[in-house]
Formats: C-alpha cells, sequence, structure tokens
C-alpha cells in the first residue's frame, strides 16, 4: 500500500465524488483513479466505497478506514515536516495559525508573549478555518493554532482561553434590528441560516441552545465560515446565530443583536500537537495563563 492509495481514497471520500475528485483535487484521469482505488480495495480486502444516484457513499468498513488513513498521512507528514525543521539552518521558526478574523484580538497579545525572542526567531503567521488548522497541528505544520475544539484529533491538547456569548446576525433593516436584544423564541418563522458539518463545534452550540430553548429552527442554507455567513444573511434576507467576534467583520447592510437571557457559548481554545517537542511551543505554553488574563481584561 503506498500513501498516494491514502490520498486518493481521503479525496474521494471528501468530494463524494470520483470524477470530482479526479478532474479538482488530484489532476488525474478518472478511470486511473477509479483502478487505484480498486487496487486499494483489493489490499485491504473488503469493499470501501460503493456507488450510488448521490455518489459515492463510504461502506462501513470505508468509514472505519478513512479515519484510521487521515491519521496515517497526518502522522506522515508530520514526520516529514519535523525532519525539513531539523535540517533548516540557523534561525528557529514559530508558525502560528488563527481562526479566520481572531488575529485581531489574538495576534498582539501573542507576539507580547514571544516579545522576549522575537529578534531570534522567524515568525508565520497563516489565516484559516478551524478545521484546516486542526489539520495542520496534526501534520506539523503549526506549533500553535486559536481555533475550536475539533473532533478526531487524538494528537492535539487545546487550553480554553476564551468563551463566546452567540449573537444574532441579520439585515440591517430587519424588524428584529429595532430591538436592544432579541428573544431567540421571535426568531421562529424567519429564514434561518444554520452552521455546516465543517462547523461541527459551532453547529452542535447552536442545536444543543435551541433544543434547551425549545425553539425548532430548520436551516434553509448552511455556512461555514464568516464571508459566506455576512453573504447569506445580506442576500437571503435570513438571520443566523454566530459567535460574537463576528461583529469585527459586519459589512454596512448586515448588523447584530445579543439574545435576550443567558446565550449559547463556544470556546475559543489553543491547540498544539502533545509531540511537538519544540522550545518555542514550551515557551509559549509555560506563558499562557498571563496571555490568557490579559486577554480577560480587556473585555
Amino acid at each position: 500500500m503506498e500513501l498516494r492509495h491514502l490520498r486518493y481514497f481521503i479525496a474521494v471520500a471528501e468530494e463524494g465524488s470520483l470524477t470530482v475528485a479526479a478532474e479538482k483535487r488530484l489532476f488525474t484521469a478518472q478511470p486511473s483513479l477509479s483502478r487505484q482505488i480498486r487496487d486499494l480495495e483489493s489490499e485491504v480486502g473488503v469493499e470501501l466505497m460503493t456507488r450510488s444516484a448521490r455518489g459515492i457513499e463510504l461502506t462501513p468498513a470505508g468509514r472505519v478506514f478513512l479515519d484510521h488513513a487521515r491519521l496515517a498521512l497526518s502522522q506522515v507528514e508530520a514526520a516529514t515536516e519535523a525532519a525539513r525543521r531539523i535540517a533548516r539552518p540557523a534561525k528557529p521558526t514559530f508558525a502560528l495559525g488563527f481562526l479566520t478574523g481572531q488575529e485581531v484580538d489574538w495576534l498582539p497579545e501573542t507576539m507580547r508573549v514571544l516579545s522576549d525572542e522575537l529578534p531570534n526567531i522567524e515568525i508565520t503567521i497563516s489565516s484559516q478555518y478551524s478545521p484546516d488548522l486542526a489539520d495542520s497541528l496534526m501534520r506539523g505544520k503549526l506549533d500553535v493554532a486559536f481555533l475550536r475544539a475539533e473532533q478526531n484529533t487524538p494528537d492535539l491538547e487545546y487550553i480554553v482561553v476564551a468563551r463566546e456569548p452567540f449573537v444574532v446576525i441579520m439585515p440591517s433593516d430587519h424588524p428584529l434590528a429595532q430591538s436592544q436584544d432579541v428573544d431567540v423564541n421571535d426568531l421562529a418563522g424567519e429564514l434561518f441560516i444554520g452552521a455546516s458539518e465543517i462547523a461541527t463545534p459551532m453547529r452542535t452550540a447552536i442545536e444543543d441552545y435551541l433544543r434547551a430553548s425549545e425553539v425548532n429552527l430548520v436551516p434553509t442554507h448552511f455556512i461555514h465560515n464568516l464571508t459566506m455567513a455576512m453573504s447569506l444573511v445580506a442576500s437571503t434576507r435570513g438571520v443566523a446565530l454566530l459567535p460574537m467576534y463576528a461583529e469585527n467583520f459586519l459589512p454596512w447592510s448586515v448588523t447584530s443583536r445579543p439574545l435576550r437571557g443567558t446565550p449559547p457559548t463556544i470556546d475559543l481554545v489553543i491547540g498544539y500537537n502533545k509531540t511537538n517537542t519544540s522550545p518555542l511551543l514550551k515557551l509559549f505554553l509555560s506563558r499562557v495563563d498571563g496571555l490568557i488574563k490579559r486577554a480577560s481584561q480587556k473585555r
């Protein structure tokens, strides 16, 4: 079994289509990709995928194999990245990642934590969606990331740095915008924009809150990032529940209001890989308590 077999299998599983995986992710011919998948199934000894009218579906064995394939590939890439880092000369690198939008609040504080070391190190910064950040941590491409606590990340440790309340996002001229706050029951009957499966922590927090409030809001659209959320709220005149940091990025056509009563919350965490032995990571983690304290005083 070769690594390319795992990459091909993961691509098809995530896209749900041999054609899409071949053309848009792997840049190969579909017959060749089909042959590679058949070779993989032959080596594993069980059927991993089935074709249906809805595209490619994983068998129970395929779902189990997918989790292990992702882990195996991430561990290989982490080993590769670790070897490359060791081989690089002189100046150490510390790679930071931020959930898109969170760098506004957390990058200055993080740089303060590392201020004593800045003359001697190279800092790299990336802004991504939370699942991508977790993946980069697993693969050894990031040392630290500010993200959500993602599922199925056994190599990662998380430290909660903030608990963010959700707010209601709506068009600026929406009738509910006349109120100082919004009762969740007032959202009944509104076109509701929910969180997609990609944004699992956010989706879970919203669904648990609606269930506890006994409010049945069936999403008409699903979003997994702020840009998509703002666009859909403005274009469909729907409403959404988003963490409060989204207020930093509202266009003129979209506004927010707090939820009446006790709103749902979602944790912002610092994530890092347990296998990362970087001295810079150790230094950063030793100063996290001070970072959290300073950030909480600003809120």
